[in-house]
Parts: structure tokens; sequence; C-alpha cells
């Protein structure tokens, strides 16, 4: 499964996984966007939302950017 997500790391909120009206998925993350740690953090989050590991959960593109394509082994 191929999601689209805007991260929004260094939240107060997270970690948080809100599916908005529109479909768009939004991830609050404690973690700041240094050396890889949100991207690790969202890895984290969508892992336990989905309900799969960690290792099934994949960035497509997006890896220095908030708004990210994320690969899902379901």
């Amino acid at each position: 499964m191929r999601i689209t997500v805007h991260a929004k790391p260094g939240s107060t909120k997270g970690p948080l996984v809100e599916v908005g009206a529109d479909g768009l998925i939004t991830v609050f993350l404690k973690e700041r966007a240094v050396d890889g740690a949100a991207n690790e953090g969202l890895v984290a989050a969508l892992a336990e939302h989905y309900g799969v590991r960690k290792s099934a959960v994949s960035i497509a593109s997006g890896h220095s950017s908030r708004h990210k394509i994320v690969d899902i082994d379901i």
C-alpha cells in the first residue's frame, strides 16, 4: 500500500497519526528533523498505527521533506 504523509517533526502532540477528511495522513512526531531522527520516528509511528513491523514500512520519496510517500507492506 502506498500512502501520502505530511510529517510534523518537533510536535508536542506526538507520536500521533491523524487521518483527515480528505484522506491526507498527518503524523505528529516528537523527534526533530536532525540526522534522520524524524524519519525513524515516522516509520515507528506508522508501523504501530497499521499494526505491522517497522521493517514493513519504508519511505519511497521525500526523505528530506515534510511531504512523503510511504510504502507499507500489509
